[in-house]
């Protein structure tokens, strides 16, 4: 059973900084494509940036530029680095293979940007 556990979330001013980690229980999980996805209330989930196996790193437009994935196959772990965090940025945040597996989103993190 692969299992994701997010961690890292909190309470920040806007302009701030999170670093999200993400540890993965799958054996396999460095030959997957793996992305950050958040989820908003009212709003659908969405992926806001993916990393392949060899590192190479997609963003949504709205992310681009302000967050920063990587991963270390080593640990099974993936990190989403995010800066100049803005209000719109809060949301539920998970990780999940990229396309996800619908069968495997974990209890995700809380991301909140307020002043």
């Amino acid at each position: 059973q692969v299992q994701f556990v997010e961690s890292g979330g909190g309470l920040v001013q806007p302009g701030g900084s999170l670093r999200l980690s993400c540890a993965a229980s799958d054996s396999t999980f460095s030959i997957f494509t793996m992305g950050w996805y958040r989820q908003a209330p009212g709003k659908q989930r969405e992926l806001v940036a993916a990393i392949v196996s060899g590192g190479d790193t997609n963003y949504a437009a709205s992310v681009k530029g302000r967050f920063t994935i990587s991963r270390d196959n080593a640990k099974n772990t993936v990190y989403l680095q995010m800066n100049i965090l803005k209000p719109e940025d809060t949301a539920r945040y998970y990780c999940n293979r990229a396309p996800a597996y619908e069968q495997y989103w974990g209890p995700g993190t809380q991301v909140t940007v307020s002043s």
